[in-house]
């Protein structure tokens, strides 16, 4: 599923301050060339049912909210820290390890309802413009600092030590002003959509009881949203004032991605199988037995996984993350051919499906139609131009297919996202040697390579 990156922590804090008077138009593009930098230094969740589970989650809520620029990307990391983030532009971001933490749906959404709101006030804006005024090296050494502490906490602390000092440290925080706010807003936003809004204390709560997890250091979410009981139980306050919801029906969605993390973020795989299948025996629940299929694919054991998804009630089985998980356990076994009868099947059942469109594509290459599994994770791109992924497999597709030319300009667009500018221009460089190149790929090459500049003078002057 792509190039392997590191797997340390990304303390990534959300840069916030009111009463910004930047424009729009700059925070965006900041927005977007941070990501580029973020997608090259951290490790991104490469599972396209959570990815797509969140991602919708989070435009349940984002029509009720007061953001007014919509043009958000989601960025999960795959990471077991509990943490979220929110960067000028309209980038939000989640760690893998924050589905694993909460107790319930309504509880993960009231993090993004709450990041969702730190965009929506702008809690950042003005903070840039006077540092730009002031220090216009301070934005830049916050950033590129976070970005190393990405990789490498303790080379982190000391670029914050030597560039910026110990009061930019102070300034990767939000103030209490604006956590309140958006513990307001986003509790606002969580009636609007018919949540719970007692949820958000109540994740900020259980967040917070972690601490006897991690000895002196709590989650990272702790750190850059500071949480105190006073606070917890003024947003409950709060909470008990606002309009009544109406309890949502209940679904096993929130059921599927948690145990699905779980398999996954378990650094013994073999010990959290045998957890599964302890529950599996003694409660006889669904859950647990989709627990045992996701662990056992993890270890291989496909018998113990094909046993466990033919236990799952008929619900859970016509659930479409469970029929996709099917096909990624027909994929295990080597059934291409069963496979690729399925993925057929549920592609005319959700067309427009993006972790259907992801494990189709997926199921193409591996049963040798290169030049299929290319068609679609173009199709995936047109709707998604950031997936990183995506533009990396479409590479190695073509490569297969033979488009030498379709590899290079996938390969440029995969740098540009990743932030390795350098490389960007080398596949420029290689692809314009290519024989038989028309006139209109010359031209769509030279357009390639004016971005590619633009983009590196934009991260030169911001970071």
């Amino acid at each position: 599923m792509g190039p392997k990156m590191s797997h340390a922590s990304t303390n990534l804090p959300s840069l916030t301050n009111p009463g910004a008077s930047a424009s729009l138009a700059s925070e965006y593009q900041l927005g977007r060339n941070w990501a580029r930098i973020l997608r090259g230094r951290a490790p991104l969740l490469q599972d396209p049912i959570t990815f797509h589970y969140i991602d919708e989650l989070l435009w349940d809520l984002v029509p009720h909210s007061e953001l007014s620029d919509r043009r958000l990307e989601l960025i999960v990391v795959d990471n077991p820290t509990f943490n979220a983030f929110a960067v000028p532009g309209g980038i939000i971001g989640v760690h893998s390890g924050l589905i694993t933490a909460a107790g319930s749906e309504d509880e993960l959404a009231s993090v993004l309802a709450h990041e969702i709101a730190h965009l929506s006030q702008r809690h950042y804006a003005q903070r840039i413009e006077e540092e730009r005024r002031n220090r216009p090296m301070m934005l830049a050494g916050v950033l590129a600092s976070i970005l190393i502490a990405s990789a490498n906490p303790e080379g982190g602390a000391a670029a914050l030590s030597g560039t910026i000092g110990a009061q930019a440290q102070a300034q990767l925080n939000f103030s209490r002003r604006n956590e309140e706010e958006a513990d307001r807003i986003g509790m606002q936003t969580l009636v609007a959509a018919n949540r719970d809004p007692r949820a958000m204390p109540q994740m900020f709560s259980r967040l917070q009881r972690n601490y006897r997890f991690y000895g002196q250091r709590p989650p990272e979410f702790l750190l850059t949203h500071p949480v105190t009981e006073a606070r917890i139980a003024d947003s409950l306050n709060r909470a008990e004032a606002l309009p009544p919801v109406t309890p949502r029906s209940p679904s096993i969605d929130f059921d599927l991605i948690k145990t699905r993390m779980e398999a996954h973020l378990s650094k013994q795989p073999s010990q959290i199988l045998q957890r599964f299948l302890a529950d599996s025996h003694d409660k006889e629940d669904a859950k647990s037995d989709y627990g045992v299929l996701v662990a056992a694919m993890r270890i291989n054991d496909l018998d113990q996984a094909r046993k466990a998804l033919e236990q799952l009630p008929r619900n859970w089985r016509q659930h479409v993350y469970v029929q996709l998980t099917e096909i990624e356990l027909l994929l295990a076994e080597k059934n291409f051919a069963k496979a690729e009868q399925q993925s057929e099947q549920m592609m005319s059942l959700y067309p427009g499906s993006y972790p259907v469109k992801k494990i189709r594509a997926s199921v193409l290459y591996h049963a040798g139609k290169p030049a299929q599994a290319a068609n679609v994770y173009k199709s995936i791109i047109q709707r998604h131009p950031s997936d990183v992924d995506s533009w990396y497999q479409l590479a190695e597709a073509e490569g297969l297919a033979g488009n030498i030319l379709g590899v290079h300009e996938a390969r440029i667009q995969y740098f540009l996202l990743t932030g390795n500018i350098d490389s960007a221009m080398q596949q420029v460089t290689f692809a314009k040697r290519e024989r038989n190149l028309q006139a209109t790929d010359i031209a769509r090459l030279e357009q390639l390579k004016a971005e590619i500049l633009e983009i590196r003078r934009q991260l030169q002057e911001d970071f």
